[in-house]
């Protein structure tokens, strides 16, 4: 099976180019695509810099939006989603979150962050269906509808739908791995201001989603 990695990124220069460089080690990645979102910084040239596939969108469209660009532009069977602030990153943590999908044990897996910080542990045990990191098999995405309007709704209504159709899939601990909280990329105030207007999102989104 073809395997491509994508990564949606808004604003992400400082941590875009470690993470295409580790997937760039990883052996049976084909393919990684990262699709800026609007980025106002250097995202785009850092990560095609490391080697990745780039696809630049003109204006900020939200996450849902720019997985289902890079979905449309990838040859992948299997589609590795990361997001583009992870810390701690390793080969091991691809491998753990895409094997039990190559080997036919499930669809789709969600990667959950144990033993990285105290804050991000937290959210991701509370509410481990808000995970961007994933593999699932293309033709599960192919079946979902209105993709694109979803923006940080996009993993909830993932994970709503393989609930909905029965579709196996597991949670895959990934040791000692994190990613920078809003509020430390954008100040406190303003950081809170995103992430509730992330919930916002991910409760609107829910209720877009269809199925063919």
């Amino acid at each position: 099976m073809q395997i491509s990695a994508i990564i949606p990124a808004y604003n992400e220069a400082p941590t875009i180019g470690k993470i295409v460089d580790v997937l760039s080690h990883v052996q049976e990645i084909g393919e990684i695509i990262v699709v800026s979102d609007g980025s106002t910084d250097n995202t785009a040239e850092v990560a095609r810099q490391s080697g990745a596939k780039v696809i630049e969108l003109a204006v900020n469209i939200g996450k849902g939006g720019a997985m289902k660009a890079g979905v449309d532009n990838c040859s992948g069977d299997i589609i590795l989603f990361l997001d583009a602030d992870l810390i701690g990153l390793t080969e091991r943590h691809v491998k753990n979150l895409l094997y039990p999908v190559i080997k036919g044990e499930v669809e789709m897996t969600i990667g959950i962050f144990d033993g990285g910080r105290f804050s991000t542990d937290l959210a991701q045990k509370v509410s481990p269906f808000l995970s961007g990191q994933r593999a699932i098999k293309k033709h599960i995405l192919n079946n979902i509808c209105n993709m694109e309007i979803t923006k940080f709704g996009v993993e909830v209504a993932l994970t709503n739908y393989v609930r909905k159709k029965n579709i196996a899939y597991k949670k895959v601990v990934l040791e000692q791995m994190t990613h920078i909280m809003k509020e430390e990329k954008l100040g406190w105030k303003k950081g809170v201001q995103a992430r509730m207007k992330m919930y916002w999102e991910i409760i609107k989104g829910l209720s877009l989603v269809r199925q063919r």
